[in-house]
């Protein structure tokens, strides 16, 4: 559920929505696709990297599968069978056909080992160039614990932002790699971006996520969302 904050584009089509980061993409991505499908939206879920393969009565293999779970009134999950479990994307004529197809694509863009923070590699985020919002995400989980145990690619974030392995995740802290171009922002260009701040399981969770909200503020991003996902109940609900 959201806790605070507004996504408005939720009642928007014509979207193409990249996530990134780390903490929750896949919950809220799914949570997402669930209510765009409550309000009439031919919604198309996939990835640019890999995600974990959906149920069979979601994933379509080709434009005409995923045609069809449309007609069944529910989003469709589009990609090839990768090992592990997981998916990739179609074949690039039949992604953009899908793409094209589509009133509203989800993709997750970005891959962080189920870990709640995440600093990306040269060649991550995986963001298309037609992609117009960008949701970077952040696992408030991470909060008050070493970055050593909670942050994905740590040697990247000792690289880029000073944090050594005992350092201590901080409002301020995670705060910065929400805010930075080679952080959660990398690659976002002059894109709309949404921070969600998942995993505010806890009222100290919840009230460091209300300061970080407050520090991202102050450098000019303010469409921030705290929230706590979880797989079941989704976010938002389709179901009548």
């Amino acid at each position: 559920m959201i806790i605070q904050g507004e996504l408005p584009f939720l009642t928007e089509k014509n979207h193409i929505i990249s996530i990134v980061g780390a903490g929750g993409k896949t919950t809220l991505m799914y949570a997402l696709a669930e209510r765009f499908v409550q309000n009439g939206a031919r919604t198309l879920v996939s990835t640019t990297t890999h995600i974990y393969r959906p149920e069979e009565r979601l994933w379509a293999k080709s434009p005409k599968e995923v045609r069809a779970l449309w007609a069944g009134g529910t989003y469709a999950v589009a990609g090839l069978a990768a090992g592990e479990g997981k998916l990739k994307s179609l074949p690039q004529r039949e992604q953009e056909r899908c793409m094209r197809m589509a009133d509203i694509v989800l993709l997750e863009a970005d891959g962080a080992k189920k870990m709640p923070c995440k600093v990306p590699a040269a060649h991550e985020p995986v963001i298309p160039d037609v992609s117009d919002i960008v949701i970077g995400v952040m696992g408030m989980s991470a909060y008050g614990r070493p970055a050593g145990e909670v942050c994905f690619r740590q040697e990247l974030a000792a690289q880029l932002f000073g944090l050594a392995p005992q350092d201590i995740m901080t409002a301020e802290r995670m705060t910065k790699i929400l805010a930075s171009r080679e952080g959660t922002r990398k690659a976002v260009g002059d894109r709309d971006y949404y921070v969600v701040l998942n995993q505010c399981d806890s009222a100290g969770e919840r009230g460091a996520g209300e300061r970080i909200i407050q520090l991202l503020r102050a450098q000019g991003i303010d469409r921030c969302v705290l929230a706590c996902l979880s797989s079941d109940p989704p976010l938002y609900s389709a179901r009548k």
